[in-house]
């Protein structure tokens, strides 16, 4: 039974890392052509799968090193300060504004 496990954990990490650099962006690979890397996880099985993990996408943004010039990495995006969490009705004072006139409207 352990082996079992062990065997449907590996095929889920290949099958991960194989969807993973179909559904990657071209500017999101990094070294090789992304039908390079998809022949190497292919074909590679765990290790590639690990090599792709590791060596073939951009890292996510919280991960990134600086880059040596100063800017952006290459295929990576420059975010700038993060977005305001959105704001649910009652916490909007101009749509409760207008609620409430509505409101007085049908009385």
């Amino acid at each position: 039974m352990p082996y079992v496990l062990l065997a449907l954990i590996l095929i889920g990490v290949w099958l991960f890392a194989l969807f993973d650099v179909l559904s990657t962006d071209e500017a999101g690979v990094r070294h090789l052509p992304k039908f390079a890397w998809f022949m190497v996880v292919l074909l590679g099985l765990l290790p590639g799968a690990v090599l792709w993990l590791l060596a073939g996408r951009v890292r996510r943004q919280g991960a990134l090193p600086a880059a040596s010039s100063g800017g952006p990495l290459p295929g990576t995006a420059n975010a700038g300060p993060p977005a305001e969490a959105p704001k649910g009705p009652e916490d909007d004072p101009a749509f409760l504004r207008e609620l409430e006139r509505r409101l007085r409207e049908e009385d």
